[in-house]
């Protein structure tokens, strides 16, 4: 599954995507899934094609080695209930989680399913910092596919390795998903929000207008938002054109959706 999921089948004008900017509590797998199931409610009534969740939506941003528990077998239970909860929405949903690895540190992995089938996943290549010590860098850069629409996954600290988003271009992807958490540093008791939400705004900004217009992609990205136990993280749903432009951004960072549909072709966006 780890491979390129289908042969691309032509270029898509219209899609519709959702981007969901979610609190996800950490090794809250019954909570996080059951806020999965509204947000796809919310765009099973607008017709959306994909649903964009964040960075370990599933699992939260947990630290697998204090809490073992938070690693998922993809033939587990907490997986299979994502593909049951896949039946009630016909488009596709990319979701992530903490995924074991019996040969070593675990996997930061992103899903694509619909209709309780799993078309193909994506392991974290750009494993960085503290995140070394966790986690397994995957190895491959898939593509996907919902109907005419070929697109790739990159998986937040992806947003600083510009081979991720080329190789997906290179591929054929016409829009490439960057689902992140990053967290933000300082004390929680005197977290300044908006400070926390401009800077990702500005990493967003700097790389992926870069990237967009460097490899005429479509970018869109979600990310996890709110207070968990441990730590905060700032937010932001966002689309670039292939042209470099940010043609939508989240108002701030408050955890939501947002669900557009963009035509491909004329750069169009209407908020649904």
């Amino acid at each position: 599954v780890t491979g390129n999921v289908m042969a691309r089948k032509g270029r898509k004008s219209m899609v519709r995507i959702g981007l969901i900017q979610m609190r996800c509590e950490k090794g809250a797998i019954t909570e996080n899934l059951a806020a999965m199931a509204g947000y796809l409610d919310q765009a099973a009534a607008r017709n959306v094609d994909i649903v964009g969740f964040p960075e370990m939506n599933i699992t939260g941003y947990a630290d697998p080695t204090r809490d073992p528990a938070v690693k998922l077998r993809l033939d587990g239970p907490e997986v299979a209930q994502l593909l049951q909860l896949s039946q009630r929405f016909p488009g596709t949903i990319l979701s992530g989680f903490i995924e074991n690895n019996p040969k070593g540190k675990p996997f930061i992995t992103h899903t694509a399913v619909r209709q309780g089938q799993l078309l193909g996943i994506y392991r974290k290549i750009t494993i960085e910092d503290e995140e070394v010590a966790w986690f397994s860098p995957g190895e491959e850069t898939p593509i996907f596919q919902h109907d005419d629409l070929t697109f790739g996954i990159a998986i937040c600290a992806d947003i600083g390795n510009e081979a991720v988003f080329a190789a997906c271009q290179r591929q054929g992807a016409q829009m490439v998903f960057e689902l992140a958490a990053p967290g933000l540093y300082g004390d929680q008791a005197t977290r300044n929000w908006q400070t926390g939400y401009e800077w990702w705004a500005g990493e967003c900004q700097d790389h992926l207008a870069r990237y967009a217009r460097t490899y005429g992609l479509w970018i869109a990205v979600a990310t996890q938002a709110g207070r968990t136990s441990d730590e905060d993280f700032p937010g932001g749903g966002y689309l670039f054109a292939p042209d470099g432009r940010r043609l939508y951004a989240t108002p701030d960072w408050s955890p939501g959706a947002v669900y557009l549909a963009v035509d491909l072709q004329t750069g169009q966006v209407q908020v649904l």
